[in-house]
């Protein structure tokens, strides 16, 4: 089960709702993945505007726990307020906090992100940042409080999958939290490399939604995932200079 303050999810994919071809395609993307978590930006949803369309809409709501984030925030200020309006919607009183600091590689900024966690979980959100791989910042945020760590594979929508995976396993290896791999993920492979190397969960939209077959797509990466959080928990052998033969050599007949 993956545990995130209060609440407990079979499904360790959480799945954006953003960039999809049309409404349908991502009803059925949503259903093969049997994600338990949606995650939308506030500022795009139009959540307080009934007349504007809204894929929440169309899908049972009750059936899923939503995670709001503040995308398209570039201050703690403007991440705290998105998360408030987030909140008074009554959607959900998770937040994914994000704060961008750089409009060419979407990097998070880390002391605003830093700032607007520390005022959200005085606040009483259940709070899920989501940072670069830098292992201190991340230590930093979990001594803070959150509920949840979510370190980048790499760029949002780049696709490259885990470019550093040691500081990825030192965020994992020090973590007392949940390790969510978000962003950058591009295929079903770089997740199940996630889940094998212990991190909790992998939070993913453009490399399903921009795929030529999203709904296929969605269901490989709970697939992917799946098959590496077992490999995760099962132990994959130890690596070896040499070769080991795969039989016992011992008792065999003479020819």
């Amino acid at each position: 089960m993956l545990n995130i303050g209060p609440y407990s999810f079979h499904s360790r994919l959480m799945l954006g709702t953003g960039k999809y071809p049309d409404f349908d395609i991502q009803k059925q993307a949503v259903d093969v993945s049997e994600t338990e978590i949606l995650t939308f930006s506030v500022r795009r949803m139009n959540i307080f505007e009934p007349s504007q369309p809204n894929f929440l809409e169309r899908i049972e709501v009750e059936k899923f726990k939503l995670l709001p984030n503040t995308a398209g925030a570039s201050t703690a200020e403007e991440a705290v307020r998105i998360a408030k309006l987030a909140k008074a919607s009554g959607l959900c009183d998770m937040i994914k906090v994000e704060v961008i600091g750089d409009p060419k590689t979407l990097l998070p900024d880390p002391v605003e992100t830093l700032k607007a966690t520390e005022e959200l979980l005085a606040e009483g959100f259940i709070v899920l940042p989501y940072t670069s791989d830098d292992v201190l910042l991340a230590k930093r945020l979990q001594d803070l409080g959150v509920h949840a760590i979510m370190p980048g594979a790499s760029p949002i929508g780049s696709g490259q999958g885990i470019i550093n995976p040691l500081n990825l396993s030192f965020i994992i290896e020090q973590a007392t939290v949940p390790v969510i791999v978000d962003a950058g993920i591009g295929t079903p492979s770089d997740a199940a490399i996630a889940m094998e190397m212990g991190a909790d969960g992998v939070l993913l939209n453009t490399a399903v939604s921009g795929s030529k077959d999203p709904v296929k797509m969605a269901q490989a990466m709970k697939l992917g995932i799946e098959a590496g959080r077992l490999g995760f928990e099962a132990g994959r052998i130890p690596k070896k200079r040499y070769a080991t033969a795969s039989s016992p050599t011992e008792g065999l007949s003479t020819v």
